[in-house]
């Protein structure tokens, strides 16, 4: 028998899910997350926190410095004429705020699926270091290069922003 809900646990503990995966036959960059984080969740769209560096990033990685200005549906629609997609490591987990440590009880996305239906796919580039972890694990038998890079997230400061976009930098072999 299960226990019943516990009406004082706090609502920020429920599970929380991915968004779906943001991708088309001519994705060639698949760019994953871990799971979105309370802004993303809140605002119903991929990077949503406004000091995630995200936007910026991938605006630099397709020439389009002022991304991070534009509104979402803008932002999307560049991603996906660059033949970049978005989705996320984990389906849904258990966790408070947004940070990946706290993510407990996941269950992992259908990468390998995913990835074995995009034909034009030529890389996966992992947004941090437990996007890559877990990611790494669940396509080990991917044909595509796996690209770990460092995360665009605001609690993440052990990288200088000109840093980070240099190593972002090298997703653009995989666009031309």
């Amino acid at each position: 028998m299960a226990n019943p809900p516990d009406p004082a646990r706090d609502l920020t503990e429920a599970r929380k899910s991915a968004f779906a995966p943001f991708v088309f036959a001519d994705t060639r960059v698949l760019i994953l997350g871990t799971l979105p984080g309370e802004a993303s969740l809140a605002a119903g769209r991929y990077y949503a926190h406004p000091q995630n560096q995200f936007w910026r990033l991938t605006g630099a990685v397709i020439g389009r410095e002022d991304l991070a200005s534009l509104e979402y549906e803008t932002r999307r629609d560049a991603l996906r004429a660059h033949g970049i997609g978005l989705w996320d490591t984990i389906a849904s987990a258990v966790r408070q705020g947004s940070l990946d440590a706290a993510i407990r009880e996941v269950e992992h996305a259908p990468l390998a699926e995913l990835v074995a239906g995009l034909p034009a796919l030529r890389a996966v580039a992992f947004n941090g270091g437990t996007s890559a972890r877990i990611g790494r694990k669940l396509l080990t038998d991917a044909t595509v290069r796996l690209v770990d890079l460092p995360s665009s997230s605001p609690a993440y400061a052990a990288m200088r922003f000109e840093a980070k976009r240099e190593r972002w930098l090298e997703l653009r072999e995989f666009l031309s």
